[in-house]
């Protein structure tokens, strides 16, 4: 069992790396759309390539921080009936959910999409919009999001498995982040308080 918590910590670095990655596809999804804007009100330009990289990058926040946000427990739960029961029975449930529809539903995408990326790879296919973007790109998202998503379901697989055995702290438990507000609370605080002693020099 070690040897599969070692893999479940290799697979959590992987996706904290690529979801940290991911949230600058939002700065760069919103700089680009900022600067078609300003471009095409200021000089009559538009340009389809502009419109398409924010979808395509929109895409890519979605499907690369799939695997993180599970990661992070984001994802959206029904805890109205899963709630009453014991924690064991809770992850008793997330478990037989990992098996029974996570897995084969991240397998059967991705049976079905990587055919569909080769194609397009192989013939070039690009955007029916005029001066838009190649598709194999934003297509190949889908089998690398579903396959990092895959993985992290295998990580929390692992970890359920190990907490029913013992050897693990309750898996599903978000890690105690402060907030963004609660930062600059400390912040300020902290200001004040210097500004208070040199004050009292």
């Amino acid at each position: 069992m070690s040897a599969l918590l070692s893999l479940s910590r290799l697979i959590d670095r992987l996706n904290e790396l690529v979801g940290r990655w991911a949230a600058w596809l939002v700065f760069a999804a919103a700089a680009i759309s900022a600067i078609n804007a300003i471009v095409r009100k200021a000089f009559n330009v538009g340009s389809n390539a502009f419109l398409e990289i924010q979808w395509y990058l929109f895409a890519g926040v979605f499907l690369l921080a799939a695997g993180y946000t599970m990661l992070r427990q984001e994802h959206v739960k029904i805890d109205v009936i899963a709630g009453r029961f014991s924690k064991r029975t809770q992850i008793k449930i997330e478990i037989f959910g990992i098996v029974c529809f996570l897995l084969p539903f991240v397998i059967t995408v991705i049976d079905l999409v990587v055919p569909l990326v080769i194609k397009a790879y192989t013939t070039g296919e690009m955007s029916s919009n005029a001066g838009g973007l190649i598709r194999w790109p934003v297509y190949a998202l889908v089998p690398i999001g579903f396959t990092l998503l895959g993985l992290q379901g295998m990580s929390e697989l692992i970890k359920r498995v190990a907490f029913l055995m013992g050897l693990i702290a309750d898996p599903t438990q978000k890690a105690q982040e402060k907030s963004a507000e609660e930062e600059l609370a400390e912040i300020i605080r902290a200001r004040a308080e210097a500004d208070a002693k040199q004050g009292a020099k």
